[in-house]
């Protein structure tokens, strides 16, 4: 697809440097758009990965990361991106953005699928139909950890020093040996399917250092909680986090996301990205005590084959039932069906 000298290529043909160049270069760019996730979704998950780019005289003006992701149970969908909570298009010019689109537009009816999702950050398009359950939480942060604390609306704060007064520790770990176990645990207990351990594994391994895991104990040593933060330019974002029983008792929580705060300051960070939140949820109430303002995400969707924008969430009363059910299946069987389903969620 050419206009006035515009290509609309693939990944592969500007390489995976001038790629996250680009996305780095660009206000609007999150750790989502970065071009490793097109390995991670393929190789792991299986999924058809389209990563395409608008060049001009190669020079790239925009990019546009979808993957198709097709389930008997929750149907057939081109998405940027699954498995992320921002994606959508990402240009520096009108051109490079009309381009790409027209590009997904021609793909989704090529592939059949029901809809085309772009799950915009911010810049969304006014004239494609979107919905109103998720937001973001975003914040700047101080280098002073002082600061910081004094930004925490007081009853939250009173969480976060009950946790320092019992003696917790953060820790960093290199792996996701201790992470894995207390987060499958715990989305079982909420009724979700949890991903494979390849898939964590997996984003250590292509991230690298953009990808960190902190594990909170108690003072003898026991795990209680533990998160998996995706860190990009500036920004800072806990994006897997759970914790066993005991965690929410010992206050671990709180405790955990105020580590991840400092050391993530204390590297340079300026942004906290508390990630995406269904609204009317626990944790949508978690986040906003904190102090963090609700940002709604303009997710956008172009029409297929479906009649209306999918509603694939558990809010959605079909799925009632089923996360009742999930939650009483004993933790080995959850962990080696759940992969099978998450991939299948995007």
């Amino acid at each position: 697809m050419q206009d006035a000298g515009l290509e609309v290529v693939p990944l592969a043909t500007v390489g995976r440097v001038a790629w996250n160049t680009f996305v780095e270069g660009q206000e609007a760019g999150t750790f989502f758009h970065l071009a490793e996730w097109q390995q991670l979704i393929e190789e792991v998950h299986g999924h058809t990965a389209e990563f395409l780019a608008a060049t001009r005289s190669g020079v790239v003006e925009g990019v546009l990361p979808l993957a198709e992701v097709k389930s008997r149970l929750f149907g057939h969908a081109l998405v940027s991106l699954p498995f992320c909570v921002y994606g959508g298009t990402l240009a520096r010019t009108e051109e490079a953005r009309d381009a790409l689109e027209a590009h997904a537009v021609a793909l989704a009816h090529q592939r059949g699928v029901d809809h085309l999702e772009l799950r915009f950050r911010e810049g969304a398009r006014d004239d494609w139909p979107g919905k109103d359950l998720y937001v973001t939480f975003r914040k700047r942060i101080d280098d002073d950890p002082d600061v910081n604390m004094k930004a925490i609306p007081r009853k939250q704060r009173a969480m976060v020093r009950k946790g320092i007064e019992a003696g917790l520790l953060a820790e960093m770990d290199c792996g996701i040996e201790r992470f894995f176990p207390i987060y499958a645990t715990s989305v079982r207990d909420h009724g979700t399917p949890v991903f494979s351990r390849r898939h964590f594994a997996s984003l250590l391994e292509l991230f690298g250092d953009r990808v960190s895991v902190m594990t909170v104990t108690d003072s003898v040593g026991g795990p209680l909680a533990s998160v998996l933060s995706f860190h990009f330019r500036d920004e800072v974002l806990p994006y897997y986090g759970g914790g066993l029983p005991a965690a929410r008792a010992s206050k671990a929580f709180d405790f955990m996301y105020w580590s991840v705060m400092c050391r993530a300051a204390e590297s340079g960070a300026r942004i906290f990205d508390y990630g995406r939140s269904k609204q009317g949820t626990g944790s949508f109430s978690f986040k906003k005590n904190w102090g963090f303002e609700p940002v709604p995400l303009p997710y956008r969707y172009h029409l297929v084959n479906a009649n209306s924008v999918p509603d694939v969430n558990p809010l959605n009363p079909k799925y009632r039932l089923f996360i009742t059910a999930w939650q009483k299946l004993p933790l080995p069987v959850a962990n080696f069906i759940g992969p099978w389903l998450a991939r299948s969620l995007g």
